[in-house]
């Protein structure tokens, strides 16, 4: 039968051979037709449309009326609302759209099924995207503050990310902050923008530091980024006009970063 035709209506089978009920105590149960699949698995490109095919089973002796949705994927189906007679199988096509902009990877949700009294059951929808990996990420928005060091993280590749982070800085009489490559502890989906800050509680009361933060994650994603800072004890001295709040004050004199593949802009400017 041409798909456009089942998308018209959900064709209705006598029960010949009941399919083994998911859990449901209202006497009906849904499954993926043909039998023997626990889920449903879809792959495809971005932009493409997948298929399948919803059993769903009324073994009561009355008929029952469901209304069909999902999570997690988008899905559409022949027949949202579907009407199942007593002692009879409907199966209701339905697709998964893969959205156009979609990264590589996999994902999941569920297909729903729920009747007048409330009951529900769910069958488990796996999504594989196809497409290259790409690990890209760059650190922007380095600034140096009073007690922490500031920065973002973007991704810009097709995959979840798990960076390891390194900071050194460099003073007048040499290294005052040495950090090896540490693992974060966060995870950064493709296109996402994470602000993060390293404290930085017992930075130099007097110095012209170089501080470099240096980003990497599986897959050869790197990025690293540069600030230049002073550190002056305004109140030390006596040469306060203004309140600055503590023992002293960051002036940034410089921004810059080392460009890598795929990194962004380059960053100019100063901050306090």
């Amino acid at each position: 039968m041409p798909y456009a035709a089942r998308l018209l209506s959900a064709s209705l089978l006598p029960t010949l051979a009941l399919l083994p009920p998911r859990g449901n105590p209202g006497g009906w149960s849904m499954a993926p037709a043909g039998g023997g699949r626990p889920s449903f698995y879809a792959e495809g490109a971005p932009g493409t449309v997948q298929q399948d095919t919803l059993t769903v089973t009324n073994r009561g002796t009355g008929p029952v009326t469901l209304r069909l949705g999902g999570t997690g994927v988008r899905v559409t189906f022949a027949a949202p609302r579907l009407r199942v007679p007593a002692r009879t199988r409907a199966e209701v096509p339905f697709t998964v759209a893969v959205p156009a902009g979609a990264a590589p990877g996999d994902r999941s949700g569920t297909l729903t099924a729920r009747d007048g009294e409330g009951l529900a059951a769910t069958v488990p929808v796996h999504l594989r995207v196809d497409g290259p990996a790409l690990s890209a990420l760059t650190v922007e928005h380095l600034a140096v503050r009073p007690d922490r060091i500031t920065y973002e993280l973007v991704n810009r590749g097709t995959t979840v990310l798990v960076p390891k982070l390194a900071v050194r800085a460099e003073g007048v009489f040499g290294r005052v902050l040495d950090r090896p490559a540490r693992t974060l502890p966060v995870r950064l989906p493709p296109g996402r923008r994470l602000r993060l800050a390293e404290p930085w509680p017992d930075r130099p009361k007097l110095d012209a530091v170089d501080i470099r933060l240096t980003v990497t994650a599986p897959g050869g994603a790197a990025d690293s980024a540069a600030v230049s800072a002073r550190f002056v004890p305004w109140g030390a001295v006596g040469a306060v006009a203004v309140p600055l709040g503590g023992a002293g004050a960051v002036v940034v004199v410089r921004r810059r970063r080392r460009r890598t593949a795929g990194a962004g802009d380059v960053l100019t400017g100063a901050a306090v």
